[in-house]
């Protein structure tokens, strides 16, 4: 009965990793085997030997959706899945993998728990991000905000819900979520925030004055109102990258109504930020 409720899946991989392309292979004739429908991302098209039908991300509707990569995978699958997205359930084949639930060895197994019912869902909020007039693709992890020339200060406006709060001068500043504040902004010395705090935090890139981090609450409106600057770059999630004449324009920053829904097992956030994050060396 519980496998019914999943009737279509969606295959999304890697194409640079042969092991990747071989386990979305052999997962679409398991699948198949399986009974449900299943769909592969079209930049696959060349790559793996099989005949299930080629879609693009923006059409990928299916009931759940299985990433084949690491944590880049997962995010540019993000960017351009249709709103809703579908639960995910992200098999391991990058470095760290903070994101994913599964091993490739275990793969199949996770498969058939699924199709069981013998899962949860972990939802992740995101940041919706507008410049100016434009909106721009949500942020699972971050939005970077930088000066449009490589090595020139960004003079920035903080404002929260239209008042002005901070004057900041710095290389770029960073956006994130609470998923997003275990990346660049931990890097740049920003916190991390508990999934269970309805928050996100800005964190400046090599800052010029007393500024490290500023934790926001989830009902907020951020914006960014850059001076000295032609234009500046702004990068959702590493992936996506978008030039802005910042003359007379302002970037804003909240929360968004899309989140997006992870496939777990049992592994929770503390288990990945240890393992993974604080213990887990270079490979």
């Amino acid at each position: 009965m519980l496998e019914l409720l999943f009737r279509s899946v969606g295959l999304v991989a890697r194409y640079d990793k042969k092991p990747a392309l071989k386990l979305t292979e052999e997962l679409a004739e398991y699948l198949t085997k399986k009974g449900l429908k299943v769909y592969i991302e079209d930049t696959l098209a060349a790559k793996v030997a099989t005949q299930e039908e080629m879609i693009p991300l923006s059409k990928m509707k299916t009931d759940f959706l299985i990433t084949i990569g690491g944590d880049g995978t997962i995010l540019r699958t993000c960017i351009g899945l249709a709103k809703p997205e579908p639960p995910i359930l992200a098999i391991n084949m990058g470095l760290r993998g903070f994101l994913t639930e599964a091993e490739p060895k275990n793969a199949f197994e996770a498969v058939n728990k699924i199709l069981k019912g013998d899962y949860k869902i972990e939802k992740c909020s995101k940041l919706s991000v507008i410049a100016g007039e434009e909106i721009l693709p949500d942020a699972l992890n971050d939005v970077v905000i930088s000066a449009g020339e490589p090595s020139k200060i960004l003079y920035t406006q903080i404002c929260k819900d239209g008042k002005p709060i901070l004057n900041c001068q710095a290389d770029g500043l960073i956006a994130a979520t609470q998923t997003g504040s275990t990346a660049y902004s931990f890097s740049a010395g920003g916190p991390v925030l508990d999934p269970g705090v309805g928050a996100f935090v800005v964190t400046p890139i090599c800052s010029l004055t007393v500024f490290h981090s500023l934790v926001f609450p989830a009902n907020s409106t951020v914006t960014f109102n850059v001076s000295k600057a032609q234009e500046i770059l702004v990068i959702i999630d590493g992936k996506y990258r978008k030039r802005i004449n910042c003359k007379g324009r302002v970037l804003e920053v909240t929360v968004s109504k899309n989140v997006t829904s992870f496939i777990r097992f049992e592994t929770d956030f503390y288990d990945r930020f240890r393992n993974r994050l604080l213990f887990k060396g270079i490979e």
